[in-house]
């Protein structure tokens, strides 16, 4: 694609440049835009289509972050924990997770003990202390499993993970911030005090932007963007680490989840899924190519398979595999010689220029420490957005999130007992999904027929417009595999006819 004359951007001079459509990103500009400032975000694809959505899905302190003495990390993310749940109980919910001992190269003191530490780090109130299960062949949570050892039981927090990119920024949408997907950082210099920067869409419409500060929350990309910024200085890395996923039928029974340990001392989780399926993950694989689309490996997927093996009575094989998908993790570089040992904890680099134009590098970060990290950067960007508001976002519910006494099961229940005509499976679905902005999708419908097209599933019109319309869905992969997973029981086909929808669709 040709770089021609770049078009002049006719809006005045944005606060914030970000590039990078990922959770930070997402993160950040929702927070700036709350404090008053103009942002305006680019992100090369979709929103989450990377990292975020690649993730093992949970909102968690941490637990086996304890073991490398990463403290600070683990107590901030255990304090985040409860604060993300109140903002979104639609998307985030408790979950508990069972923790067997056997094949544990861990003594079981030692277990305890740290499941102390996480049950007091965090000043935690409304999830459940740890508890102890003496012989899991005389517990329910032991069904499926191959031993009846002595376990732990205790608690974390599941997230859908793109979705909370997306509400992020339409948060950030909504307070004023001018979101584009699908558009690419050519290039950025200073001049005069400020950023010049070109980028380019999915047209290939070229346009120049200004702005006062340039934030790169590029993920994976992070040192690409620096490459684009000549004079930029950083002596910060980063180190790219693949994690793998697979799915598979369900394993056993219950809504409760396992932490595995193998011999090798790492760790892998199985996580109910969608209800008919078995989460099991992740990996830590270094990645040493440019970043990109990533996928699972046959020796990582021999290595999920094993560990399932060694704890589940089910047989299974490669044959089982409903879907796996992988994701590259920008780790900020410590040089630890481990994959499983690399901090999980962010780090924030600065470069500016005679204090204007700064530029600020984001390193790291976890799904569950998005909102402090939003904070921290808005906190080292101070000295440059004078009158700016203060930090807002510790109670402030994401769309969909204000649920009446941010009661989930409550608002299904008068869901369904509003709308008889429509299957309860698909209200809870919806209301899973977008919490109260569900009655937005449903309007006045009180049947199928109402909602519009029949996709396949449960999927019908009036959401696939929602999502085009308010979260940026511009193909069916975005609604399938990132809005949604109904991409796992709907074929190909309906991917091909949500593609020929949404670009025949007339903007609304």
């Amino acid at each position: 694609m040709s770089l021609s004359a770049p078009i002049q951007e006719s809006a005045p001079v944005h606060d914030l440049l970000i590039v990078g459509g990922g959770i930070n990103g997402a993160g950040i500009a929702r927070d700036a835009t709350g404090r008053g400032l103009s942002v305006l975000l680019v992100e090369q694809e979709d929103l989450a289509q990377h990292t975020s959505s690649a993730s093992t899905k949970l909102i968690h302190g941490g637990l086996r972050y304890l073991e490398y003495g990463e403290f600070r990390l683990v107590r901030e993310a255990l304090i985040e924990r409860e604060r993300l749940l109140a903002m979104a109980p639609h998307i985030i919910w408790p979950l508990s997770f069972v923790l067997p001992q056997v094949n544990s190269p861990r003594p079981a003191w030692l277990v305890r003990l740290g499941l102390f530490l996480y049950d007091h780090l965090g000043g935690r109130k409304v999830l459940p202390a740890t508890r102890t299960i003496a012989r899991l062949d005389k517990d329910s949570r032991g069904n499926g499993l191959k031993s009846g050892a002595k376990a732990f039981v205790y608690s974390d927090c599941w997230v859908e993970d793109s979705r909370l990119v997306a509400l992020n920024a339409m948060d950030a949408r909504n307070r004023g911030a001018d979101i584009r997907t699908r558009t690419r950082l050519i290039d950025a210099q200073r001049r005069d005090g400020l950023w010049t920067a070109r980028i380019q869409d999915d047209a290939g419409i070229i346009t120049e932007v200004r702005a006062r500060i340039l934030v790169n929350a590029a993920g994976p990309w992070v040192a690409d963007v620096i490459s684009r910024v000549p004079g930029s200085r950083s002596d910060r890395g980063v180190r790219l680490i693949k994690g793998s996923h697979i799915v598979l039928p369900r394993l056993y029974e219950g809504d409760h989840a396992f932490l595995l340990q193998n011999p090798d001392k790492r760790v892998v989780f199985a996580i109910p899924y969608q209800g008919d399926y078995t989460l099991v993950g992740t990996t830590d694989e270094a990645w040493n190519e440019a970043p990109g689309a990533a996928a699972i490996s046959p020796a990582e997927t021999g290595y999920l398979l094993d560990t399932v093996a060694r704890y589940f009575e089910r047989p299974v094989s490669e044959s089982d595999l409903v879907w796996s998908y992988a994701g590259i993790r920008p780790l900020y570089d410590d040089r630890a010689s481990n994959a499983s040992a690399v901090t999980r904890d962010y780090v924030l680099d600065l470069d500016a220029e005679d204090g204007k134009a700064p530029m600020l590098n984001i390193f790291g970060g976890k799904i569950t420490t998005y909102r402090k990290l939003a904070e921290h950067a808005m906190e080292k960007l101070a000295p440059f957005t004078h009158g700016a508001g203060a930090a807002w976002t510790a109670g402030a519910t994401l769309p969909g999130g204000d649920l009446p006494g941010g009661d989930f099961d409550g608002f299904v229940r008068s869901l369904v007992a509003g709308r008889p005509g429509l299957p309860p499976t698909l209200l809870r679905r919806l209301a899973r999904a977008y919490g109260s902005a569900a009655l937005a999708i449903l309007g006045d419908a009180q049947t199928l027929e109402a909602l519009g097209r029949h996709f396949g599933g449960d999927l019908y019109g009036a959401e696939v417009d929602y999502l085009a319309r308010e979260e940026w869905a511009r193909t069916g992969r975005d609604i399938l595999f990132r809005r949604s997973k109904l991409g796992l029981k709907l074929g190909s086909e309906v991917e091909a006819a949500l593609d020929t929808y949404l670009t025949s669709r007339s903007p609304a």
